[in-house]
């Protein structure tokens, strides 16, 4: 992984086999469709709806899915109702402690439990929890409020109306799957800043952060969850809860220039459609003289070929990314980090060689990364650089669960373009304009705090 991007905080799956198939081997699938969304831990719970009530089967660690579970993993998460996550910390140290799911029990029975955000309220929430006796040594908001559901349930008639209470103060973005040893249970923040779709499978009912991590498990798309909604799966069918939706909305507009897997689908805007129009939007005004138009990969591709088809400059791929490499964010030293770009991205001399380039990426934050591929690029005999970014400038952090760093660590935030076009050393930069947000998600309603500072919470 490049070091200098935005970053996801995780990914959430679900599955309910009401009929009793083992969802374990589904479970895999889907959170290694959604391995982009978080590298750090990865998790899975499994119970059997027909065992005995409570007994819950929980595997979890540090790495990739594909480090995490063994085949043994496998058959002994043994259960027809699964949960599954992938983590990338924005609250909470990265530790097997903070990995998910959190699983607990208590007098009434037993939860686990995958969130997708953060809670700007989860401070108020503990301080309440250890006002009522409840003080529990927790670091994230994902901990937080399971021990909210927890204390609701033990005063509620059932796992569906303690969600309901406590999906009623939280404040935030969030995407939350509960797994009762009966039930499950999907719901997601009134604004829909954080995505979660539903979909099913030869009648098992499945949740996902993204549409691909479905359809990768031979699922097909049912809908997305609605801002607000609260959907139970039992035996029984599907029950939905929309008292808690709101007119309001405001999708992250992240998951459509960066976050999400190309091949999925968001809210009704397919991801590659959203992209390749941002790349034609950047085609609008002041093309360079250039020859080939490429993208940084994977991020700047799709947004690169919808340049090249609105300029007219041919697309070419300038890079061969070797996708297996270890992660760079965990090397010890800004040596080693600069050191794993080049091993992550070589180029292609024969491609670059006194060619005049537009160089497409999605985003800019801190300057590092681009600063070294451009560097590259002109070792290799590039005639020229010309940088195009498919965002606006960062110039706000994110608090929604978007791991944008504080403005100080924004490039943009504290330097004009000009300024940022020198420190790259490119020979022309340019941005996407906000305006083109309307066009590139068809009118969607969006948060772009991060860009304009207009928060939709506060």
């Amino acid at each position: 992984m490049i070091m200098d991007k935005v970053h996801e905080e995780c990914g959430v799956f679900g599955i309910y086999s009401p009929e009793g198939n083992q969802v374990s081997h589904a479970l895999y699938s889907g959170l290694m469709a959604l391995q982009h969304r978080g590298q750090e831990s990865a998790g899975i719970a499994v119970c059997d709806t027909a065992g005995p009530k409570g007994n819950i089967t929980v595997k979890k660690g540090m790495g990739l899915v594909s480090e995490v579970f063994t085949s043994e993993d496998m058959t002994r998460l043994s259960g027809n109702i699964g949960v599954g996550h992938v983590r990338y910390s924005t609250t909470g140290g990265s530790t097997v402690e903070n990995a998910q799911p959190i699983a607990m029990n208590y007098i009434k029975g037993s939860l686990a439990l995958v969130h997708n955000g953060n809670l700007i309220n989860a401070d108020a929430m503990k301080e309440k929890q250890m006002h009522r006796g409840q003080a529990h040594y927790t670091t994230t908001d994902s901990e937080v409020l399971a021990y909210e559901i927890v204390s609701k349930r033990v005063r509620s008639k059932n796992i569906e109306e303690a969600v309901h209470k406590v999906a009623g103060v939280m404040k935030g973005g969030y995407a939350c799957i509960v797994m009762s040893p009966r039930k499950m249970i999907a719901f997601r923040d009134p604004l829909g800043l954080k995505p979660l779709v539903f979909g099913e499978k030869d009648g098992n009912y499945i949740f996902a952060s993204e549409s691909a991590a479905i359809l990768s498990v031979g699922g097909k798309l049912i809908r997305d969850v609605r801002p607000g909604e609260i959907i139970t799966v039992t035996k029984d069918g599907v029950k939905s809860d929309e008292s808690l939706c709101k007119k309001k909305m405001a999708h992250c507009v992240f998951e459509y220039i960066y976050f999400a897997r190309n091949d999925s689908v968001i809210d009704g805007i397919y991801v590659y459609d959203a992209r390749k129009k941002a790349g034609q939007a950047l085609a609008k005004t002041d093309i360079p003289d250039a020859d080939i138009v490429a993208g940084v990969p994977d991020s700047g591709l799709v947004a690169a070929q919808g340049y090249a088809e609105a300029s007219g400059i041919p697309f070419s791929l300038l890079f061969h990314k070797n996708s297996y490499i270890g992660r760079s964010f965990i090397k010890p030293t800004d040596e080693e980090r600069k050191n794993a770009v080049r091993m992550k991205l070589s180029v292609i001399k024969s491609v670059v060689e006194g060619k005049r380039i537009v160089l497409i990426d999605d985003s800019i934050v801190r300057g590092n990364t681009m600063r070294q591929i451009i560097a590259m690029l002109r070792e290799a005999g590039a005639a020229s650089v010309h940088v195009r970014i498919s965002s606006p400038p960062f110039l706000y952090p994110c608090y929604y669960g978007t791991d944008v760093p504080s403005a100080g660590q924004l490039i943009a935030s504290e330097h004009s373009t000009e300024d940022v076009r020198k420190s790259i050393g490119a020979d022309s930069l340019k941005y996407l304009d906000i305006s083109d947000f309307r066009e590139m998600t068809g009118g969607l309603p969006l948060c772009k705090a991060c860009f304009d500072h207009n928060y939709p919470i506060t």
